[in-house]
């Protein structure tokens, strides 16, 4: 990937990496090739944490009642306790990316779907994160964009965030890239992201100046459209 494409890797592509992960270790199943199970109450008796009812998970996201038993059943597969831990991310990214750095990047999209904050990801956190990602409109996309971006999650973006989650892609990625990444361009980057978006020039990003940023740059919409039809 060229460096002129890290801020638009870094908004919406990254995700597609993220999926083609969890494709990679198994968790998630072709939807097209599943069929129907005893699993359809999503129960596993086994399991330390037990998912709400599939009808409910039904209500919450934009998955079919197969979809979301396809979903539990990889799921269940890697993680039989029903619950993700962080050290289980960095784990998966450690090995996906060999010759990077992927544990910084691990833990910023962990603790984007740890919805609870309380150091596990859960069934339905994964799910409804998925929904919004794969058929989510575009805004829902891009306020969990966002919600990544948002390291203390205190409604605001700061230079400061974009620049760890961009080095944090940097560190993963960086080797792959060419020419060879600079250790200034990261910064670099940051910079001339973050002016575009500050609209007002007081330091940080709002949700609305986010949005508005994003849904104006063609490339990035263009780039919201590589979530369709993932799974």
């Amino acid at each position: 990937m060229g460096i002129q494409g890290m801020e638009l890797f870094a908004i919406g592509v990254v995700i597609i990496l993220f999926m083609a992960v969890l494709k990679q270790f198994g968790i998630l199943e072709p939807m097209s090739s599943f069929e129907d199970s005893s699993d359809s109450d999503l129960e596993l008796s086994t399991v330390r944490h037990q998912p709400e009812g599939l009808d409910q998970l039904q209500a919450q996201t934009k998955f079919t009642r197969k979809e979301l038993q396809s979903l539990y059943r990889g799921f269940k597969n890697e993680c039989p306790s029903g619950l993700v831990d962080e050290e289980t991310f960095k784990s998966i990214y450690s090995q996906f990316f060999p010759q990077g750095d992927a544990t910084t990047y691990a833990h910023f999209l962990f603790n984007a779907f740890d919805i609870d904050r309380n150091g596990s990801i859960r069934f339905e956190d994964f799910v409804i994160g998925l929904s919004v990602l794969l058929r989510g409109s575009v805004t829902e996309k891009l306020n969990w964009a966002f919600n990544l971006y948002d390291i203390n999650k205190d409604g605001y973006i700061t230079k400061e965030e974009m620049l760890a989650i961009m080095k944090s892609i940097y560190d993963m990625m960086g080797r792959y890239t060419y020419p060879c990444v600079r250790d200034e361009a990261p910064s670099e980057h940051v910079d001339k992201f973050f002016q575009k978006m500050d609209k007002n020039r007081d330091g940080v990003v709002t949700i609305e100046e986010f949005i508005e940023t994003c849904q104006k740059d063609e490339n990035i919409m263009n780039s919201m459209q590589l979530f369709e039809n993932v799974i």
